[in-house]
């Protein structure tokens, strides 16, 4: 029987000190150490992953191994919970190290295949070794058991508030749980994760430098990052879904508004603010994760993209003062984080630069100025609620102006993206097909259509469509639709709501008896199937058609004259410009769309 692992009270209690400045400390070890005890056990291993070091990755983490286990028998002199918790953060921290051994992590930091092996059999040993102390107090490794169930408990925690869905860390973590031994959790644990991040597809996709990856969830980024994911996409829906997932982060926003009553005091007039604070809350977090990345990619990955406040979309000094205001209280925060993780760097590298991309909707012409005017300050845009290629275009065009300006005043450039929004534009063509083909058939069935609609419309479960009455019924893009003539019932029957994919039963029925799309239902489906094939295409067509434009090969060169000619920058400066521009293709749920944009660069 698989064991099950449960968190003590003592260490779900036990929340982390607050860290000193600057570090206390003169190696890296030390610091390690030092921030596990501290409750930072990801912040103390992340500190490791620093190039400088790499040469000599293992003698550090023997470093880590020879500190940790003193601590470890000296926490034997603690009361019970003082014990447990100092020794689950030694054992997290150790597993942490593991995990950063064994994932894409150690490629970005250059650390040889030697070290890195050397590295992961000293960590194993140490984590057995300490088991093996436990063991010999008392019989079971009682805080080995409570660092794995911390770490499974996280795991479990992503996109848990939803009950239709089940994450891939939920399923990998029912995976390791079942393999694991009550006699060395720990060891086992970390054992078990290498092996998993290494056999995912994702793991194995960005090794062999296929493509890039990123997420758009606010939990469960680390072993992500292990996996090779390179950028996450936050909003304060994502937000929201994130407290659900982790009420925690409550803990950690009511502390905020705390130090920051001023907060609650302006909250009738200026509850943006609040909001606001409550999304960076659980943005911080996510920044952290990635930040690694951005330092060891020189910041051409590892970005966070938050979204500007929709309701200042259209106005662009409101939203740049947003995002100003956002970057201002993200770089005071990073500048201390940066303290810990940036220990040992060299002093000429910049602290507090947030590793943030600013959502950018492309819903109206101010998005033009916003992204030119925010990429000239050096801090990059990510633009979103875009589906055509001329609309995507011309905000790449916008952020190459703004980015020339930059690059020319020496500003380091960042990785920036423009969205293709394909699923959205998928969706309205699959309305406006629907409807088209379901208008027609009303023309064909005379006298008898709207009854017939009726029906249609209850089979795919429009709310109470009475023929002859006003229907009104959510649209499934977040408002209703009212509809009082045929044809608004047509379009409403046809809306994303209750059209999911144009193969559907009740409609190819439908058309059928109008003889629209073919004479009999399995004409009609075949049809349809036709249709929905083609549809669910376009909008990986769009991301290929402007991936094409800028970063093919047949026209990369070009643009790279052309940004040379017009800017009178030097080759250098244009390639920095272009090269840090991706296409994000946002697929959520078709593998196929993933397929079929993989690409090597700007993807």
């Amino acid at each position: 029987m698989p064991v099950e692992f449960k968190v003590p009270e003592a260490l779900a209690r036990a929340k982390p000190e607050e860290l000193q400045h600057p570090p206390p400390v003169s190696d890296h070890a030390s610091l390690a150490l030092l921030a596990a005890l501290k409750g930072y056990p990801e912040l103390g291993a992340d500190n490791l992953l620093n190039p400088l070091i790499a040469q000599r990755y293992s003698s550090v983490v023997g470093q880590v191994c020879r500190q940790a286990h003193l601590e470890f028998l000296r926490a034997a002199e603690l009361d019970g919970e003082q014990r447990l918790v100092r020794r689950a953060r030694i054992y997290s921290l150790l597993i942490e190290l593991v995990m950063n051994t064994t994932g894409l992590e150690m490629d970005w930091a250059r650390v040889p295949e030697a070290e890195r092996s050397k590295a992961y059999r000293a960590l194993l040993e140490e984590l057995s070794s300490l088991e093996a102390v436990e063991r010999g107090e008392g019989g079971e490794p009682v805080a080995a058991a409570a660092a794995v169930a911390a770490k499974l408990e996280d795991m479990r925690k992503v996109m848990s508030s939803n009950p239709k869905v089940k994450s891939l860390l939920a399923w990998i973590a029912e995976r390791v749980r079942e393999r694991l031994d009550g006699g060395a959790p720990a060891s086992g644990f970390a054992r078990e994760a290498a092996r998993e991040i290494q056999s995912t597809a994702y793991y194995r996709m960005s090794k062999l430098g296929l493509c890039r990856f990123g997420n758009d969830y606010a939990l469960g980024l680390r072993w992500l990052r292990h996996m090779g994911f390179v950028q996450v996409s936050t909003n304060p829906v994502l937000a929201a879904e994130a407290y659900k997932d982790d009420p925690s982060l409550w803990d950690k926003f009511r502390d905020y508004l705390r130090r920051n009553p001023q907060l609650l005091e302006k909250v009738e007039s200026d509850p943006d603010a609040l909001a606001m604070a409550a999304t960076l809350i659980a943005l911080w977090p996510n920044m952290e994760v990635f930040r690694p990345v951005a330092y060891l990619l020189d910041f051409q990955d590892g970005m966070i993209s938050y979204q500007l406040n929709p309701n200042v979309a259209d106005s662009v000094e409101g939203s740049l003062r947003d995002a100003l205001r956002i970057y201002s209280l993200s770089e005071e925060y990073f500048r201390l984080y940066d303290d810990y993780l940036l220990w040992g760097w060299p002093a000429y590298m910049e602290r507090g630069r947030p590793n943030i991309v600013f959502k950018v909707a492309g819903s109206s012409e101010a998005a033009i100025e916003i992204t030119r005017r925010l990429e000239s300050l050096g801090i990059g845009t990510n633009n979103t609620v875009t589906f055509a290629v001329s609309q995507e275009v011309q905000l790449i065009l916008a952020k190459i102006e703004g980015r020339v300006e930059a690059v020319r005043r020496g500003v380091r450039l960042t990785k920036v993206y423009e969205t293709n929004m394909g699923g959205r534009l998928e969706a309205h063509l699959r309305e406006v097909k629907a409807a088209e083909l379901v208008k027609t058939a009303l023309k064909q069935l005379g006298d008898g259509a709207e009854e017939a609609l009726a029906e249609l419309a209850r089979k795919l479960g429009v709310p109470n469509p009475v023929p002859g009455a006003r229907w009104v019924a959510p649209s499934g893009w977040g408002y209703d639709l009212e509809a009082s003539s045929l044809e608004e019932k047509a379009e409403l029957v046809a809306s994303q709501a209750y059209v999911r994919s144009l193969a559907n039963q009740h409609l190819a029925e439908f058309l059928a008896r109008a003889g629209v799309c073919g004479a009999t239902v399995e004409e009609v489906m075949s049809c349809l199937k036709t249709w929905e094939e083609a549809i669910s295409l376009a909008g990986t067509l769009v991301a290929q058609r402007v991936w094409w434009i800028f970063f093919s090969d047949e026209n990369y060169g070009k643009w790279i004259s052309y940004v040379v000619r017009k800017y009178g920058v030097t080759p250098e400066q244009a390639e920095e410009v272009l090269s840090g521009i991706d296409v994000l293709p946002a697929s959520k749920r078709k593998p196929a769309d993933t397929y079929l944009t993989l690409a090597r660069r700007n993807m």
